[in-house]
């Protein structure tokens, strides 16, 4: 067994990348510092990585030469950048939107015959089929409603929640199948639908909240229902999209033997802290439904943009986390922002591991992108975790087997002292050294 490991350093405000080779060697009776790895020990299949391809994204886009223009579609899309398979894209406007708007806005238009996707055709889908060009196939896609039109509202305003009116379910239900279809006949391949982003908060941007109830009711007699009308089965509806914190109590109250086939799995965003165990709880109770990340950024009313090396370190340990908790899909929120984290119209602005100044012209890829890559650019679509044990929760680690039968084990390092590890594989072992505030990526090979 033949292994190469790719780390990346931040060490005095400098980059440090490198890769080293090695060779395994007979386990003669290794006992410490053991990192073991468990192949023949397997849990879910990971499916792959994403980012949000929202309108900010494609306006800054909409703003950079052709050359840099490329650059950041073979950095996300490209076969030697993070190899991005999935997008998400908000349904109507979202906070990172130049303004808000809908597509079918006449509150008298039963049959929506004035909806249309102008808006989307400006920005975010010229943005979306380069990024299917460079990738050289299909995006699956996630399509997510940060609200209802605003006449469909209790509160009459896209922003600050309010909840759809029952006497709207029906025609949201056609709204959004209307939505999808429409994405379909212009080629592209929606594979996912969230019910609403962030259904638990009142957001000074576009926002509806549904109680458990809520969303349970509309999913089962209008959503899944006009769906089925419309030969949408095959789109896999999402519950929840909010954080992890009451992931676990949303799928028992959503999940039950009416619904749990019309739903796929559960959304979550990670702003509330790690609990990772609501993820494992879900995994245990309900172990046939996807657990897929769909939003996660560096917010700049909580967080320093200059802080790289915390902020990778946070993408870092929330991927490894989640993957070890049961997590079949990883997607990122914006992949492109302009200088200031923006566009934002409610100026809610956040970092992205890409940032350009249209200003300046200046294209800045974050730390936060390098850490992403050494997991994305090294675990394979259909991969599966595998049985990991170690002897230090100072050292975070991950491993997968790829469908080539590689094996790719990721290594976090958030302290100050190099961490040492012989890692233990069916009777053979080598010994590794991971660098102080560094991330390493192993590669095991025949």
């Amino acid at each position: 067994m033949n292994f190469r490991m790719i780390s990346t350093q931040f060490a005095g405000e400098q980059i440090v990348s490198e890769e080293v080779s090695g060779s395994f060697q007979p386990d003669t009776g290794i006992e410490m510092q053991a990192v073991n790895l468990y192949p023949q020990k397997i849990y879910q299949v990971f499916e792959g990585f994403g980012g949000a391809l929202t309108e900010a994204a494609g306006y800054t886009f909409s703003h950079m030469s052709k050359e840099k223009q490329q650059d950041v579609l073979e950095a996300y899309f490209g076969a030697h950048g993070n190899r991005y398979r999935y997008a998400r894209l908000h349904l109507d406007s979202c906070d990172f939107s130049l303004g808000h708007y809908a597509a079918c806005e006449d509150p008298e238009d039963v049959q929506l015959r004035t909806f249309s996707l102008q808006r989307d055709e400006k920005y975010i889908l010229p943005l979306l089929r380069a990024a299917e060009q460079t990738a050289g196939q299909h995006l699956s896609l996630v399509l997510s409603p940060w609200s209802p039109p605003a006449f469909m509202k209790t509160n009459g305003e896209r922003n600050h929640g309010g909840e759809l009116k029952p006497e709207y379910r029906e025609r949201w239900a056609e709204y959004v199948c209307r939505y999808l279809t429409e994405y379909r006949q212009k080629g592209f391949q929606v594979s996912m639908l969230t019910v609403q982003n962030e259904p638990n908060a009142t957001q000074i941007w576009d926002s509806c909240r549904y109680t458990p109830a809520q969303e349970k009711e509309w999913i089962r007699d209008y959503l899944y229902p006009a769906m089925q009308k419309h030969q949408l089965q095959d789109v896999g509806i999402y519950i929840w999209d909010h954080n992890k914190e009451r992931a676990y109590e949303r799928a028992c109250a959503i999940l039950d033997d009416d619904t749990a086939s019309m739903v796929e799995g559960i959304a979550f965003h990670w702003y509330t802290g790690d609990h990772f165990d609501a993820l494992r709880l879900i995994r245990e109770d309900f172990p046939d439904k996807k657990l897929v990340f769909t939003e996660g950024c560096v917010e700049y009313s909580r967080f320093q943009a200059e802080n790289q090396l915390a902020n990778a370190q946070m993408y870092a340990h929330d991927i490894l986390g989640n993957i070890n908790a049961g997590m079949n899909i990883w997607i990122d929120w914006n992949i492109l922002l302009d200088g200031r984290g923006g566009p934002n119209h409610v100026g809610n602005f956040c970092d992205a591991p890409i940032l350009y100044d249209i200003q300046t012209q200046l294209l800045t890829k974050n730390l936060s992108y390098t850490y992403i890559g050494h997991f994305s650019r090294y675990i394979q679509p259909g991969a599966r975790r595998i049985g990991v044990t170690s002897y230090t929760d100072h050292l975070e680690v991950t491993a997968l087997q790829n469908p080539d039968q590689s094996l790719t084990a990721v290594f976090l390092n958030r302290t100050q002292r190099e961490i040492p590890a012989v890692i233990r594989l069916q009777g053979e072992y080598a010994r590794i050294l991971v660098a102080p505030q560094s991330i390493a990526t192993v590669i095991l090979e025949n």
